[in-house]
């Protein structure tokens, strides 16, 4: 280091390291207005650098700097080699140094609307955002676009760094009109703490130390302020969420719930309630290597034992009794589009929130969000870097908490299903009642329900089922073998993922059609329901198997008329009559006695099909099955692939 601590006990000094507290700032503006110089003068005039660094920071200031004979201290940061010959910043660069008073890390986020996205991960995890504007420009697009997108994120506090004073000879006039003008803005956003400075990071005024050029401002330097500004407040202590991220079975004797303290306070003896079994119980202890802890708070990740037995896995969430998250599905956050591939409102995506994952899916946006004017405009999806407020509806309840409330359980990215990308990152803004869900629903699909249309497509229904929505239909003569022929086709086509419905004679009249005998009048009336629920079937691109005997060829056209022709498929089942007398001879002695009246083939004419697509011999029915699925392959009707 170029300065170092004399004379002091170096457990002493790793004692006051450990008890200082961490700020995590980030850095926005516009290209070239210092974001990178006024961080590389804070580490530079902070005494942070190694000797080495300096050297190679000087070195490369003349090869490759941007500013001119004086050190370029944005080299600090700026480590791609795109950013130096560029001279702007591209990705997110953290550092880390340290003071006297606190620690710091620091994200340097990109300027370029281009990189919304570097700059949103930058500041995902920022206290405060240090704005800068040049001096010579004032208030631009640019500077709208970082508050909103700071604003966005959460940050409560905001310095707005006026640099390159120097280049407008230091004017106290110029300073004010910018700081009014950023004001009339910064009033519409959720800023609680604005803070202005004015300086110049290349020469150092009001970096570091308050610089004697600028008489006018009475207020503390950068790093001073930086020192002092209090954001332990800032986490939010009152809401107890502890979503667990894993179970600590190490034996027996031990069960306890590993993660990470997302708000409030719990010590032993507090009450919990487990989501969203709802089941409660107090916490035992908080055991860690060097003891058990008083009491654990936020980012702490700890273990908590309770006295119950209580079943908790991982995604679910201990809480405060008296004090519930939200458990809801249905939400609208805003949210950053962060992948190369375009919003696809069809995609079930997967969401992550705290611990827990579920699917989820974009019910509709209600408007993207320009983030350099401000102003809301309705589209269909959203690209690269777009900012828009949706609704979302997720397959199991998310405990959750408005991200303006709690950060951490109202903050979740979405990642796609099949690339595994990190397509999006999301702030809740809060429930959203059933009542007020959107509606997907186009005027065109409107007219389709008043007639009763579906709104899915029979191409897409036939691209989920890998099928056709037919009707297999088989005649034949009582005892001709069709109903056995017919159920175990039923059953390959189903062990081959086929979806499929049987309907025959005895399971129809047993229930639907218990009323109507067996006179023609009613055995036409029978098989025109028939047709109807095989034709609804087939309409939701289900395979419909029918076994009737259905004698009359007027029948069987009216049958295939209600259905379609194109969807109707005529199997017969040839048998001679002594074949069928031999397979049931109960009932032909029946209606040979008189004992049963309208039997085909006997007291009532059947009348054989001539427009049949297959025809079968009884005798042979393990190859009529093969027959059958080499059909269906061929007409490419199952499987369609």
């Amino acid at each position: 280091m170029t300065t170092s601590p004399q004379n002091l006990d170096i457990k002493e000094f790793l004692d006051q390291d450990q008890s200082k507290d961490l700020l995590r700032l980030l850095t926005a503006g516009s290209v070239d207005d210092g974001k990178s110089t006024l961080i590389g003068r804070l580490m530079f005039d902070s005494k942070m650098l190694y000797e080495d660094q300096l050297a190679a920071l000087e070195k490369d200031s003349k090869r490759m700097g941007h500013a001119g004979e004086e050190i370029d201290y944005a080299l600090l940061l700026d480590g791609l080699k795109a950013e130096r010959e560029q001279g702007i910043t591209i990705d997110v660069a953290y550092r880390y140094f340290s003071t006297a008073k606190r620690k710091f890390i620091i994200a340097d986020t990109p300027g370029h609307e281009q990189y919304t996205r570097n700059m949103i991960t930058g500041g995902s995890t920022a206290n405060l955002a240090i704005i800068l504007i040049d001096a010579t420009k004032g208030v631009i697009t640019q500077t709208r676009r970082h508050t909103f997108l700071v604003s966005l994120l959460g940050i409560k506090h905001v310095v707005l760094a006026v640099n390159k004073m120097d280049l407008v000879d230091f004017s106290q006039k110029i300073f004010d009109d910018i700081c009014t003008d950023y004001k009339n803005f910064v009033t519409q956003l959720d800023i609680p703490d604005v803070e202005f400075i004015p300086l110049s990071a290349l020469k150092g005024d009001n970096v570091v130390d308050i610089s004697g050029k600028m008489p006018w401002y009475h207020g503390k330097s950068m790093l001073e302020f930086l020192e002092a500004v209090h954001v332990s407040s800032d986490r939010n202590y009152d809401d107890f969420r502890f979503p667990v991220q894993f179970v600590l079975r190490p034996d027996r004797d031990f069960r306890g719930f590993a993660g990470k303290v997302a708000s409030g306070i719990v010590k032993p003896g507090d009450m919990v309630m487990a989501l969203p079994s709802r089941k409660t119980s107090k916490v035992k202890v908080i055991p860690t290597y060097d003891g058990n802890l008083e009491k654990a708070f936020p980012p702490q990740s700890v273990t908590l034992v309770l006295e119950d037995e209580i079943d908790i896995s991982r995604g679910e969430m201990l809480v405060n009794p008296d004090n519930l998250p939200r458990m809801e599905r249905h939400f609208e956050a805003m949210l950053v589009w962060m992948d190369e591939e375009p919003m696809d409102l069809s995609t079930q995506f997967f969401l992550k929130q705290t611990t827990n994952t579920t699917r989820a899916r974009i019910d509709m946006l209600r408007h993207k969000v320009d983030v350099n004017t401000l102003e809301k405009s309705e589209v269909q999806k959203l690209t690269l870097n777009e900012i828009g407020r949706a609704v979302f509806t997720t397959a199991k309840p998310l405990f959750f908490d408005p991200y303006k409330k709690n950060k951490n359980t109202g903050s979740f990215v979405l990642i796609h299903p099949v690339t595994n990308n990190t397509v999006a990152v999301g702030m809740i803004l809060d429930k959203l009642e059933s009542k007020n869900l959107p509606s997907r629903i186009s005027d065109i699909d409107k007219e389709k329900i008043k007639k009763g249309k579906s709104l899915i497509s029979i191409e897409s229904r036939q691209a989920k089922l890998n099928q056709k929505g037919v009707t297999i239909w088989f005649t034949g003569l009582h005892g001709s073998g069709k109903n056995e022929l017919a159920f175990s086709l039923e059953k390959k086509l189903f062990d081959n993922g086929a979806t499929v419905v049987l309907l025959d004679g005895s399971s129809v009249r047993s229930g639907l059609n218990r009323e109507l005998d067996f006179s023609p009048a009613d055995r036409a009336e029978n098989l025109r329901r028939v047709a109807h629920i095989a034709k609804i079937l087939n309409d939701q691109g289900i395979i419909a198997i029918c076994s009737f005997i259905s004698p009359s060829i007027a029948v069987r056209s009216q049958v295939a008329e209600i259905i379609g022709e194109d969807k109707f498929h005529l199997f017969f089942m040839e048998a001679s009559l002594e074949y069928c007398r031999k397979n049931k001879p109960d009932l032909y002695e029946k209606a040979e006695k008189g004992e049963a009246d309208n039997l085909p083939g006997v007291d009532m004419e059947y009348e054989m099909p001539d427009n049949e697509r297959l025809k079968f011999n009884p005798e042979e029915n393990d190859l009529n099955i093969d027959q059958i699925l080499k059909y269906l392959e061929e007409n490419k009707i199952f499987p369609l692939k």
